[in-house]
């Protein structure tokens, strides 16, 4: 379909125009196309329960001494966050899992699972703003009372890019918690990100 109301012949060019005609055309053409195309919609889906949550997006890294961990999520789609986890030492992996987080008919999940283990879900049972001290950290409390370790993973999303990530629990009947911060970074630079 010819978007111009005219026949599309470079007649309309002088012949002296030659290639510089011919281009100017293909653009008006292309031009006109993508004028009549419906633009794609800049709107993202609401998130519905998961919108909390849809800024863990993007790649995030901590370290404590020699221990790298990283986490990276995909962007909210499909009434999924999907992610996987990292821990390295000395250049060799200690630890990795997938994750997701989803809304089932009784609540948020947060999902986890590990190489050669079956999956752990957590229900989100708190989700808070910690106000104290000029702080307006966000968190997120998943808990699952049926396990031993972990039994609570917190995130607490942090001013400046940082992300805390504690996982609670009991280990031989003592409490134990373990606490991954993390800055975000982006995912190809590797760089800190602050927001």
């Amino acid at each position: 379909m010819n978007p111009f109301p005219f026949p599309m012949t470079t007649h309309l060019f002088p012949r002296a125009a030659g290639r510089l005609g011919a281009l100017v055309l293909a653009a008006l053409v292309a031009g006109a196309v993508f004028a009549q195309s419906p633009a794609p919609s800049a709107a993202k889906p609401d998130g519905g329960a998961l919108a909390p949550l849809a800024w863990l997006e993007g790649c995030w890294r901590g370290s404590a001494g020699d221990i790298e961990f990283r986490e990276q999520w995909m962007p909210l789609r499909g009434n999924l966050l999907i992610g996987v986890s990292q821990t390295v030492a000395r250049d060799n992996t200690q630890d990795y899992e997938y994750l997701r987080l989803e809304a089932r008919p009784d609540g948020v999940y947060y999902v986890a699972m590990q190489e050669g283990r079956k999956e752990s879900a957590f229900r989100l049972s708190e989700q808070s703003v910690d106000r104290a001290e000029g702080r307006n950290d966000e968190i997120f409390i998943f808990v699952n009372a049926a396990l031993e370790f972990p039994q609570k993973i917190t995130y607490r999303r942090a001013s400046e890019g940082w992300l805390y990530a504690v996982v609670e629990g009991k280990s031989k009947g003592v409490d134990r918690q373990v606490t991954y911060p993390m800055r975000r970074i982006g995912c190809e630079s590797g760089e800190f990100i602050r927001r």
